[in-house]
């Protein structure tokens, strides 16, 4: 039985500064997800459903008014993927169920829209960014990254053919 997901991070330390209790992913904005065939491995970009508190978050995000939580949660050994539909607008619920062998059945079932697969029951959590979101709900704006790295790099999310920041959690 998993309890919570960040149970399951093996880096979940970033998290756990950011807030007093680390979001659910019952109700998540899945803004992409990315196959990586040298894994096999997957990758979910998500917006967390709750912003951490302000006395959690660095000065400047307060400051350039962000609202909004993004990171990646990377899964290995991934088997048995399907995927239906398109990603929907609206938040989703991402499931996770414990199976055998220490591996994890997820599962993202609306509207239109079904992705499932068994994975590593070992997760990893990278490229932890804050933004404010748009009217339209969209996170093409500059983003404020929590990695030193990330923040070098980039000051908005980059193009999907940047391997670097979608291929590496």
């Amino acid at each position: 039985m998993i309890s919570h997901w960040a149970e399951l991070a093996v880096d979940s330390h970033l998290l756990r500064s950011l807030y007093s209790v680390i979001p659910s992913l019952e109700s998540v904005h899945l803004r992409s997800f990315h196959l990586d065939w040298r894994g096999p491995a997957l990758t979910l970009r998500i917006d967390l459903p709750a912003y951490p508190g302000p006395d959690r978050v660095p000065p400047e995000w307060f400051e350039r008014g962000h609202d909004t939580l993004q990171l990646h949660v990377h899964f290995a050994a991934v088997e048995d993927l399907t995927v239906h539909g398109w990603i929907p607008s609206f938040p989703v619920g991402v499931s996770l169920a414990a199976l055998a062998y220490r591996r994890v059945l997820v599962r993202i079932a609306e509207a239109g829209f079904e992705l499932s697969f068994t994975s590593s029951d070992s997760l990893t959590v990278g490229h932890i960014s804050s933004y404010r979101i748009t009217e339209t709900g969209s996170d093409e704006v500059p983003h404020t990254f929590v990695s030193r790295l990330d923040t070098r790099m980039f000051t908005s999310l980059p193009g999907t053919h940047e391997s670097t920041f979608y291929e590496r959690v």
